[in-house]
This record gives C-alpha cells, structure tokens and sequence, in this order.
C-alpha cells in the first residue's frame, strides 16, 4: 500500500506519522515544492527579525525521515489524476499511489488590485514570500500592508524591526474587529500607533502605482490619497490553495470538500488542513478552520482513517493565541458573536496592556473566555467551557484561570471586584 501526502506543512507531515504509527510496512511519500524537509510556518517572522535560523525552524531532524522510512519528494504537483492514481509533478516521472491526502494549505489573497503584479508587491505565507521580503527590504523605506489580520501585523513588525516605516490600510473600523470586541481591538490601535506605526482605518486600497521599472512606487487608497512605499504587504486573509485539485477534478467549494473522516467525494482523496472544507451536517453548513492546532488535528484523523482506523474529525473547544507586538492574545470558546442574551464581563488595566473577559450564555453559564497581556491555563479555560461553569462561580475561581502568577497575581483582585459588579 502506497499512500502519497501532498504537502509537509502541519497537516501533511501529522498524518503521515499517524499513518506511519498504524502501518509500519506501507510506503509514505510526502510531496513538496515549497521544501524538502518540514518546518514551522508560524517560525517565518523570527526568521526575517534574526531571532531564529532556518534549520531552527525544522522540528524533527533531516534524519529523522529516513529513520522513519517516510520518503521526501521535491516537486510541485501539476495534475492528479484520480481514475489511475498519478501524481504529475513538473518535472520527473508520476507518482503512483494507492491512497492520497491532499494537504496544499492556503495561498496569500489577491483582489484584481491594479499593479498587484508589481515588483515589491507581495504577500507572507511561505519560504519564497520570506525570500522576496529578504530582496525588497534592502534599500526600502516606506512600506504600506493591506490588511488587517494577523498576517499583516507579523509582517508590520518584520518590517518595523528593519528600520522601514509602515503604513497599515484597514477596511474595518477598527483593527481586526470582525474577531476581537470593540475593547480589545481599541488596544491593539492604540499599541500600533504607539510603535510608530502608521494605521489607517476605513482605508481602502484603491491601485498600485509603478516606478514605470516595473518596481511599485505608491499605493493609491479609494477616499484619493497617495502614499509613496517601495513594498507593499498584500495581506486581507488567505484562501484554500485547491487549484490543481479542482482542475483535477476533485470536487471543490472553498476548499476540497470532505466529510467529518476528512474523505473526499473522489475515492481513495482525502484533504485535511487550510485547503479541506467540511460538510457540518447536510444543511448547507461548511466549515473551514485556519489555525494550527485544527490543521495539525485534521491531519491525525486523516491519518488515522486512511490507516483503515475510523475517525471523525472534532475540534473541541476553539482555541487560539496571537502575538500583536509585545502584546499577547488568547481566545477560547466563543467569544465577539453579539448574541442577544450573553453577558460580557470585561475588565482592563488602566495601562492598557491588560484584559479579561469572560462571556456567559443566555443560561448563565461560560461560552467564551479571553485574556489580552495575561496567560491563562488551557485546561482550565477548557475544562469550564465544555463543563459550562456558572458565571458566578467562575468569577470567585478567577485564580485558577493564572498561568503566571507572577504577572497575574497583581491583577486578581481587580479582575474578580469588576466582574462582580457587573453581575450584581
């Protein structure tokens, strides 16, 4: 048996180690363009800021694979052709494979922006994005990203280490407000500005203006103004990277469609990770969930059901965790829906570089729990949501939540006094 993963990200290189685990006698190839070897995607910023080396960034040994006798194909995947199991690369013979798991991750969004395929224009995913930052940070001065999730705050601060100055362009309000409430994100603004970055809201990019060297020489904004740059961050969210698939054949909508098993509609596919998209439960519902943690999930129990030992996939309790600056985020649960009925306890340090928030349902119990500058013990954040503690309770049981007593512990007494008040 002869099972061929398309992609080493997190998800790829997961399922193989499950599969690996399960089945110590059948052949596993896993297939690359990007890189030989597996490395951290989330490591790509320290890179560029010298905090970290590449080969730092690889979290198993090069020995590792041929200890473990997973084989390493260098080639992008031109076509895959389902009815005779072939993998077409670019260049070398096909690859013939009994099972398949398609784990091609996402590719940086692009709109139509007039002079988007400008030199300097570039969007922070991969290894070649990082190598075409490396070149346009040379002689920079000015740089203006587009976007304002997390991808674009990580390049903002690459950048800003540099010595360019950055302009952020945000559609939104305020930054990054379709996922943090109102206070959380009025913290974020207020850091970045404090930085020395620049950050303008309801912004629009409008075009890209050239050098007429077909290098990028401005950006153009909707409401008519000219900002002069010589990079500009192509950063407003990422997209399934399903091309060759669809073109292959595969049923797609955003991404390749699976079920809960993480199989596809074409026998013996599967896809896991940023380019999978699951059908929730026949009622048009489909979810795609762009974080670590799910892709590295999504690729065990690929793994696992491609070894023939059935799985469903179920992400628990949401979890997720940022670094906006020198200010940590973590978010579990659900938090920032506005249903009607939910309570929010917010609490924040009048110095700005603290918050906690804990959110209750229409029953009084714990959906959604939050921390901005403070650590809080996965367990236990998890453990009251899926348990749904009692508000009430878990106000005066705030402590327990202290992953660092050290920086919590001076704002314990805080915290659980105004979230009190709010409930009486």
């Amino acid at each position: 048996m002869h099972v061929a993963i398309v992609g080493n990200g997190v998800a790829g290189v997961s399922a193989a180690l499950r599969i690996r685990a399960r089945r110590p006698d059948w052949r596993i190839s896993l297939v690359s363009g990007e890189s030989t070897y597996h490395w951290s995607r989330p490591a790509l910023m320290y890179v560029f800021m010298g905090h970290m080396r590449y080969q730092d960034t690889k979290p198993f040994p090069d020995s590792f694979w041929a200890d473990e006798r997973i084989e390493l194909v260098r080639g992008w995947v031109t076509r895959i052709d389902v009815a005779d199991r072939r993998l077409e690369l670019h260049r070398g013979d096909p690859i013939a494979w009994d099972r398949l798991l398609i784990a091609t991750g996402s590719k940086s969004n692009r709109f139509g922006w007039p002079g988007q395929d400008l030199e300097g224009v570039q969007g922070l995913y991969g290894l070649f994005d990082l190598r075409e930052l490396y070149e346009n940070a040379r002689e920079a001065r000015h740089a203006v990203i587009v976007g304002g999730g997390l991808i674009g705050i990580e390049m903002a601060e690459m950048l800003h280490s540099r010595g360019i100055h950055v302009t952020f362009l945000v559609r939104e309000r305020s930054y990054w407000n379709n996922v943090l409430d109102d206070e959380e994100s009025g913290m974020v603004n207020r850091l970045i500005r404090e930085q020395g970055i620049g950050l303008e809201l309801e912004t629009e990019l409008a075009a890209i203006e050239g050098d007429g060297k077909g290098r990028c020489a401005a950006v153009l904004t909707k409401d008519g103004r000219r900002i002069g740059c010589q990079i500009v961050g192509l950063t407003a969210g990422v997209s399934p990277n399903v091309a060759v698939a669809k073109a292959s054949g595969i049923e797609t909508g955003r991404g390749v469609l699976v079920d809960a098993r993480l199989r596809s509609r074409s026998e013996g596919v599967w896809a896991a990770g940023d380019c999978a998209e699951i059908d929730t439960g026949g009622d048009g519902r489909s979810l795609i969930q762009q974080v670590w943690y799910t892709g590295k999930l999504q690729g065990e129990v690929a793994g696992d059901d491609i070894a023939g030992a059935e799985r469903r996939y179920d992400p628990g309790v949401w979890y997720n965790s940022a670094k906006f600056l020198d200010l940590e985020y973590h978010t579990y649960g659900d938090v920032n829906r506005g249903i009607e009925g939910e309570r929010n306890l917010y609490w924040e340090h009048p110095g700005h570089r603290h918050s906690a928030r804990i959110v209750a349902g229409a029953d009084g119990s714990v959906i959604g729990l939050q921390s901005m500058g403070l650590r809080w013990r996965h367990p236990v954040a998890e453990c009251w949501i899926r348990e749904r503690r009692d508000v009430a309770w878990a106000v005066d049981h705030v402590g327990e939540l202290c992953f660092e007593p050290e920086l919590h512990d001076a704002h314990e007494a805080a915290i659980r006094s105004s979230f009190r008040e709010q409930l009486a």
